[in-house]
């Protein structure tokens, strides 16, 4: 499917989450953030959570 976020990846860190996109760091998420993240990657697509968390996703501007 066009559009389909890729290149997304996580790894836990004590209680910090560290979500890389084609293996640069994109974001770190801590506290309740990463427990919410870590909830939402169990009900939904992991690639299309990691980029809404990252900010990385289509905005619906583009064409």
């Amino acid at each position: 499917m066009a559009g389909t976020p890729t290149g997304f990846d996580f790894t836990i860190r004590g209680t910090q989450v560290v979500i890389r996109h084609h293996g640069r760091l994109a974001t770190t998420l801590r506290g309740t953030a990463a427990v919410a993240f870590l909830a939402d990657i169990e009900r939904r697509d992991p690639q299309q959570v990691m980029a809404r968390a990252t900010g990385n996703y289509k905005r619906g501007n583009e064409r």
